[in-house]
């Protein structure tokens, strides 16, 4: 009776404690290698409960990872933060079908898993990396609990659909639009990591939603690290592109421009190429088996600094289409860090921040000329002139692509602090 009367004296006089609990909607989430991991760890270490809905891990391959079952509703912790896992759509690397049905798998699934767990929770938080069906879990919560509920937008719907090739019907227009409106107009805040996606979903939100920009940052890198054997001498030039090798990321013109090289700039250098992904097959076959040209596979994010330390130049490229004008790849701010200089074969905003910044050179990403001469300028150039491109590096790290001060800002966002 005592501790009783204690217990309900202390909730009337404000002084019981009770750690806020935030649910983060996400499609992928540890052992996938994304940025909301260090998200999730870093609230749960400011005293926050942390919750996490995802699916069954398989990106990028598509396969079930080691270690874990593809059931419907599976429970599982990480580091102090408890993940809820539903069924995942694996075998979608080389399917369109697949990949569509993944999508509206963790819409179907996530949302049900949703219903029964969004309850209890003071905030929902939705990492939306890709597709915005993954984020109908959140608004569903939103919804049904009153729960407020934020996006942290990583991609800009409708038009990404259209950039991955879906044709502009009317019908798919209209139910798209409708969707996207539905989703943005039920949320209480929004970040978005580039500086063009406000004009982009402006048509969508309500008016009194105020957009914050919010970048991400650099992986950390432990530039200590001995740097990678990458196959020819220290003297060769590196060019390196490291990610996701899909058909976005434009790599059939960044090979076909290395292949236009003479054999003497061709011999002084070697086109290094690190990831996996759905093309990857592909862009082996358009190689022919050049020897100046080097498939590394997929490498542990802890590894990658030496990697990045082994090369001289390193390479951001999309193919050129609209959307990914206001795009920045998550892999700018880690190239940063890295300190090399950048090629940025893009157009918009990230070639801007790369220009602007003197952090690299630019060429058109549809003219595999003028991505040829980029190449032979960076082999003839010498360390004093590539050194200059790397002053501005620290500068932006601390203030504008900071770790920690992005994910401060998210956190006071999803819980209404200024």
């Amino acid at each position: 009776m005592l501790i009783t009367g204690l217990y309900t004296l202390n909730i009337g006089l404000g002084i019981l404690t009770k750690n806020k609990k935030i649910l983060i909607v996400t499609e992928c989430f540890y052992p996938e290698e994304f940025k909301i991991n260090d998200v999730a760890i870093s609230w749960k270490d400011k005293g926050y409960a942390i919750d996490v809905l995802t699916l069954t891990p398989t990106y990028p391959l598509g396969k079930v990872f080691p270690g874990y079952k593809n059931g419907f509703f599976r429970k599982d912790e990480y580091q102090g933060i408890n993940i809820f896992r539903v069924h995942a759509v694996t075998g979608y690397r080389n399917s369109v079908i697949k990949k569509i049905l993944k999508y509206i798998n963790f819409m179907i699934f996530g949302s049900i898993a949703a219903i029964f767990i969004g309850r209890k929770y003071d905030y929902v938080f939705g990492f939306n990396m890709s597709a915005l069906t993954g984020m109908l879990p959140a608004v569903l919560i939103r919804k049904l609990y009153k729960k407020p509920t934020m996006f942290w937008v990583q991609d800009v719907w409708p038009d990404s659909v259209y950039a991955y090739g879906f044709k502009k019907t009317k019908i798919l227009s209209t139910a798209l639009d409708i969707f996207v409106r539905f989703m943005y107009r039920n949320i209480d805040s929004i970040a978005v990591s580039g500086k063009g996606f406000e004009s982009k979903l402006t048509p969508y939100i309500e008016k009194d939603l105020i957009f914050h920009y919010l970048p991400n940052w650099a992986d950390d890198l432990d530039n200590n690290l001995t740097s990678k054997n990458l196959g020819k001498s220290k003297e060769a030039t590196h060019f390196t592109f490291a990610g996701n090798i899909g058909k976005v990321q434009n790599l059939e013109n960044i090979i076909n421009a290395f292949c236009f090289l003479s054999n003497e700039y061709q011999e002084k250098s070697q086109l290094n190429i690190i990831g996996d992904g759905s093309n990857l097959d592909n862009l082996k076959l358009l190689a022919n088996n050049n020897p100046n040209i080097v498939f590394h596979g997929k490498k542990p994010r802890s590894d990658m600094a030496s990697y990045y330390k082994a090369s001289d130049f390193l390479i951001i490229s999309l193919i050129d289409k609209p959307i990914f004008s206001v795009t920045v790849p998550a892999k700018t701010q880690t190239y940063i860090a890295a300190k090399k200089p950048i090629l940025a074969i893009i157009n918009g905003d990230t070639a801007s921040v790369i220009q602007d910044n003197n952090l690299g050179l630019y060429a058109d990403p549809s003219r595999i000329n003028a991505i040829a001469a980029l190449f032979q300028r960076c082999i003839d150039m010498g360390q004093t002139e590539r050194k200059k491109f790397t002053d501005e590096n620290d500068r932006l790290l601390a203030t504008i692509f900071n770790k920690e001060k992005t994910i401060d800002k998210l956190l006071k966002l999803v819980t209404n602090k200024d």
